[in-house]
């Protein structure tokens, strides 16, 4: 009997067959045609890069059509880069379809038998980058497994048709030592969440949570970071390297891997801003909460919190604030609050914003992923037309931490949200 992924793999591998054959061009009008489909099909991806396009201060985005056309973009860009698996496929040169503008400096570095590392982002399509970079150079890369076997062996086998080689990120350190001392390149996708990194930079005027790895190793073995941005043209990609970034030696560890790490991706997220929609605003890269405490559910970047305008409800509330904050000590909170209440000392959250009355808390906001009600207006259908994943209301808290709750002790808001919230053993 076959088994489902072989299936998916013999599916993928059939109607991808004819894609070998397609010119570059026309398989960047077909993933447009079915990017533009998957925005309106895949909810919750759609959800996520709508609302990490609002969380990117820097961008400047000045209204929501074009919010959403970059969001648009970004879908385009993806469904593009899995159309050109079976073309990378069946390519045995790729001088033509991807070419790097100046890589004079690195291959020079190279050539003296010093290992680099090349320090990129989900930009336009981050396999051209080592396609590119293992034609001229011996090297590694740090590339995490899908769940089809069958289906990741092929992508793999693409990867490393030029003689590179896939590592797996539990074994990038120790690899990545070896291949440096060496003389062999490391690529590092630097550009993914990482709450437990201890280690954070305001990306695109966000902080964001970034693995120290590159640095790390560039200071332990004395190799540049080098910045691999790329470039999606009518015929296919352009890649840029910056120049490089070395080590000071004579400065501690601790304060060079900042300066480079914050040097590296400042240059990553310049090259972003160029383009918006060649980054792949559908994943996590804001992530705040590492899955210790938070149930999956609830753990999203950014919070709204809407305050009930009844005094006795909103007194009831108010003291448990301190408590959601401890939930969520460093996530983007946000709070919506009754006008009258202006005066009235809360937490410390990134914004807050006053309302008169039920029109007002129906924000036009996309950066809210998830919405707690705790008022009395039924605003649930507006936030989960925009963002939101969910919207949580008292009696859904209440619901949530029953199975917690024993009817011999008396509980406080505080002990429910704490209880339909977090895990046992954390904070309860």
């Amino acid at each position: 009997m076959i088994k489902k992924e072989d299936w998916i793999y013999y599916l993928v591998r059939t109607f991808t067959w004819p894609i070998r054959y397609l010119p570059y061009t026309w398989i960047q009008r077909l993933g447009r045609c079915l990017g533009r489909i998957a925005f309106y099909c895949m909810t919750d991806y759609r959800k996520r890069s709508l609302s990490n396009l609002a969380l990117a201060n820097d961008l400047k985005i000045s209204s929501e059509k074009e919010l959403r056309e970059i969001a648009k973009q970004s879908f385009e860009n993806l469904a593009i880069n899995v159309l050109e698996y079976p073309r990378f496929d069946r390519e045995t040169k790729f001088s033509r379809a991807i070419r790097c503008e100046n890589p004079e400096t690195a291959d020079a570095l190279y050539r003296e038998g010093k290992g680099i590392i090349f320090f990129c982002g989900h930009q336009a399509n981050w396999e051209v980058l080592f396609l590119d970079g293992t034609c001229r150079m011996k090297g590694i890369a740090i590339g995490k497994a899908i769940k089809n076997r069958r289906l990741y062996r092929w992508i793999l086998s693409i990867r490393e048709k030029n003689g590179g080689r896939i590592i797996a990120p539990r074994n990038a350190v120790k690899e990545g030592l070896r291949a440096l001392r060496k003389g062999i390149f490391m690529g590092i996708v630097g550009d993914q969440g990482m709450p437990d990194s201890g280690y954070s930079f305001p990306f695109l005027g966000r902080r964001a949570w970034t693995s120290t790895a590159p640095a790390l190793l560039a200071y332990k073995t004395n190799s540049p970071i080098i910045v691999a941005t790329t470039r999606r043209t009518r015929e296919g990609y352009r890649i840029l390297y910056s120049d490089p970034i070395w080590a000071n030696q004579k400065e501690p560890s601790e304060t060079e891997v900042v300066r480079m790490m914050n040097e590296s991706l400042t240059c990553l997220q310049n090259s972003i801003k160029e383009s918006p929609g060649d980054w792949l605003w559908q994943h996590n890269r804001w992530k705040q909460q590492t899955p210790q405490i938070l149930y999956k559910r609830f753990r999203y970047d950014c919070i709204c919190v809407i305050l009930p305008d009844e005094p006795d409800a909103f007194e009831k509330i108010q003291p448990h604030l301190s408590t959601l904050k401890e939930i969520y000590a460093s996530n983007f909170l946000f709070l919506l609050v009754p006008a009258a209440y202006k005066n009235r000392v809360l937490i410390d959250v990134d914004e807050i914003v006053y309302y008169s009355n039920r029109k007002e808390l129906k924000l036009r906001d996309y950066r809210f992923k998830l919405v707690y009600n705790f008022s009395s207006y039924s605003i649930a259908k507006h936030y989960l037309s925009l963002s939101a994943f969910e919207v949580i209301d008292l009696p859904l808290l209440e619901e949530l931490a029953q199975p917690h709750l024993t009817k011999e002790e008396p509980y406080t808001l505080s002990d429910i949200m704490k209880r339909a919230l977090c895990r046992p053993g954390t904070i309860w």
